[in-house]
C-alpha cells in the first residue's frame, strides 16, 4: 500500500513538472495566433531601428541622431539588448521575428510563473493564476523590450520571495539574472527596490540576534545586485538612464501607458482588485507587515500607471503563494518514499522527453503557421501614403503626431518628437501635447515658427489638424483616414516625374 501510494505521488510529481512547460506552450501558440495584435505600438519601429544601428556600427548610442529638435543631445538606450534581438529577428523574418520573440517571452513568463507557484499551490490554482495574469496584462503585451524582460522579472522576484520564505538569503549565483534584466529593460530598478521589503520579510519572525546577521547578508546581496545592474556597456549610467523616465512629472499623466488606472467602466484590473479583497476575506489570510507592504506597493503601482498592472498581475500571486498554500498544503513525500520513487531510472527521462515533444510541437506549429500567414503592423500607426508624399516633397522639418514618430524614424526621416519622452523632457513634450490639442492656439503657432516647420503630419482627428485648415499661411495638402498633411501656403508643388 505504501509503495503504491509512493508511486502515485511520484507519477503526480513527474506530471507536475511538465505543467509549466505545457502552460508556456499554450501561451506561445495563443500569442503566435494573435500575433498581429502585438504589432500596434509605433515604439516598436524605433526600437528595431536602434537595434539595427547597434548591429551595423558595433557600438551603442550616447546621443540622439533621430530627431531635428534634439540632435546631439545626451541619450542612452537602457534596452539595447532587447533592441538588438528584435532587430536581428526582424532582419531574418520580417515582422514574424519580433512576434515570435515576444510570444516566446510570454511563454517563458507563464512557465516560470507556474513553476514558482507550484511549490505552494496545487496545479489548477497555479494555472488559473497564470491565465488571470496574462489576461490582466493583455493591454500591454506588445513587441517591445518590457515583454522580453518580463520572464526575468518574474524569476528574480520569485527567487527573492523563495529566499524570504525559507528565512535565508538569495544565492549569489542569481546575480547574473539582474545583469541580464539591466541590459534588456530599464525596469530592473524595480528588482533592486524589492530587495529591501523582501529582506524585512525574511527577518520578520526571527530573534534579534539572527535578524541582524541575516539583514547584513541581505544588505551585501543588495549591494552586489546593484553592482550587477551596472554590468552593461553603459556601466553605472544605466541606473541614471533607467530612472530618468520617472522624473517626467505631469507628462506621465498624458502618455497613455503611464496614465493612472481608470475605473469609469468595469475593467479586468478592477475585477482583480475586488477578487484580491474577496480572497483575503474568504480565506482568512493573516499576512506579515512586509507582505502587506509588498501587496500595497504592487497595487499602488497598478493604480498609478496602467503599464504597471502586469507587475501587479504576476507578482502579487508570488507574494500570496505561501500563505495560500498553508491553508491547503500539498501532499509531501518523506525521505524514504522519495528515495524509493527515484529508483525507477526510466522515470528520470519522462520530463525531458515531454519537454522535447512540447518544443517540437511548438516549432512545427510555428513553421506551418508562418508559411501561410504574414504578420503586419497595425495601419493606424503607419501613415505610409502620407509619408511617401512628404518624401516626394523633400520635407525636412515635419511637425509629427506623437504616435507617428517611430514610423518616421523607420523611414529615416528626422522627427519632431517620438516615444523617447526622457530625451525631450517634460516641458517640451507637454508644450507639444498642448499644441496638438490646441489648448492654446499660441502654443501651436509658436512651435511651428520657432522650429521652422515646413510640414505637419497629424492624425486624422487631431484638433491641430482641424485648426490648421483656418490658420493663415497653411493649407491642407493631403488627408486619409490615418493622417493629415499641412504645408505652408504658397510652396511650389513637386514636379511630376517624367514618364520613361
Amino acid at each position: 500500500m505504501s509503495i503504491s501510494f509512493t508511486n502515485s505521488i511520484a507519477v503526480q510529481s513527474r506530471a507536475r513538472a511538465l505543467v509549466p512547460l505545457c502552460v508556456g506552450a499554450g501561451a506561445y501558440l495563443f500569442f503566435l495566433y494573435i500575433g498581429d495584435t502585438l504589432l500596434q505600438d509605433s515604439d516598436s519601429f524605433w526600437q528595431i531601428k536602434i537595434g539595427q544601428w547597434i548591429l551595423d556600427h558595433h557600438a551603442l548610442p550616447y546621443t540622439d541622431f533621430y530627431s531635428f529638435t534634439r540632435p546631439g543631445a545626451p541619450w542612452i538606450s537602457t534596452s539595447w539588448l532587447s533592441q538588438v534581438l528584435f532587430a536581428f529577428s526582424y532582419a531574418q523574418w520580417d515582422w514574424a521575428g519580433p512576434v515570435v520573440f515576444t510570444a516566446l517571452a510570454i511563454a517563458a513568463s507563464a512557465a516560470v510563473f507556474v513553476y514558482l507557484l507550484d511549490a505552494h499551490l496545487e496545479i489548477p490554482r497555479s494555472v488559473l493564476f497564470a491565465m488571470l495574469a496574462v489576461v490582466l496584462s493583455l493591454h500591454h503585451i506588445l513587441a517591445r523590450p518590457h515583454i522580453l524582460a518580463l520572464p526575468v522579472m518574474i524569476a528574480w522576484v520569485g527567487m527573492l520571495m523563495a529566499a524570504a520564505d525559507r528565512k535565508g538569503t538569495p544565492s549569489w549565483y542569481w546575480l547574473p539574472l539582474m545583469s541580464l534584466w539591466a541590459n534588456l529593460h530599464g525596469g530592473f530598478v524595480l528588482g533592486l527596490a524589492l530587495i529591501g521589503p523582501m529582506a524585512l520579510e525574511a527577518i520578520w519572525t526571527l530573534d534579534s540576534g539572527k535578524q541582524v546577521r541575516l539583514l547584513a547578508r541581505w544588505f551585501l546581496f543588495g549591494v552586489a545586485a546593484m553592482l550587477a545592474a551596472c554590468v552593461t556597456p553603459y556601466g553605472w549610467h544605466t541606473l541614471l538612464g533607467a530612472t530618468n523616465i520617472l522624473n517626467l512629472g505631469e507628462l506621465l499623466s498624458v502618455i497613455s501607458e503611464w496614465m493612472p488606472a481608470n475605473f469609469a467602466s468595469f475593467s479586468a484590473f478592477e475585477g482583480a482588485l475586488l477578487g484580491l479583497i474577496a480572497i483575503g476575506l474568504f480565506r482568512g489570510l493573516t499576512l506579515s507587515p512586509p507582505r502587506i507592504l509588498l501587496i500595497l506597493l504592487f497595487t499602488w503601482m497598478g493604480l498609478t500607471h496602467v503599464r504597471s498592472i502586469e507587475a501587479f498581475a504576476f507578482l502579487v500571486p508570488l507574494v500570496l503563494a505561501k500563505p495560500l498554500g498553508e491553508k491547503s498544503p500539498l501532499p509531501q513525500l518523506d525521505a524514504q518514499d522519495t528515495e524509493r520513487g527515484a529508483e525507477s531510472w526510466p522515470a528520470r527521462y519522462v520530463t525531458v522527453t515531454g519537454a522535447l515533444m512540447i518544443a517540437a510541437a511548438a516549432w512545427t506549429s510555428t513553421s506551418i503557421y508562418m508559411s501561410h500567414h504574414r504578420f503586419t503592423f497595425t495601419m493606424g500607426q503607419t501613415p505610409v501614403a502620407a509619408v511617401d508624399l512628404l518624401q516626394q516633397r523633400k520635407a525636412q522639418r515635419i511637425f509629427n503626431a506623437y504616435q507617428f514618430g517611430g514610423y518616421l524614424i523607420s523611414r529615416d526621416i528626422p522627427v519632431f518628437v517620438d516615444g523617447r519622452a526622457e530625451l525631450y523632457g517634460e516641458k517640451f513634450v507637454m508644450d507639444f501635447f498642448k499644441a496638438v490639442e490646441v489648448k492654446k492656439l499660441d502654443n501651436l503657432t509658436r512651435l511651428l515658427e520657432e522650429n521652422r516647420i515646413d510640414a505637419t503630419l497629424m492624425v486624422a482627428d487631431a484638433p491641430a489638424a482641424q485648426v490648421l485648415d483656418h490658420i493663415k499661411g497653411w493649407k491642407r495638402l493631403y488627408a486619409d483616414n490615418i493622417a493629415v498633411i499641412h504645408v505652408r501656403d504658397g510652396e511650389r508643388e513637386p514636379a511630376t516625374p517624367a514618364k520613361p
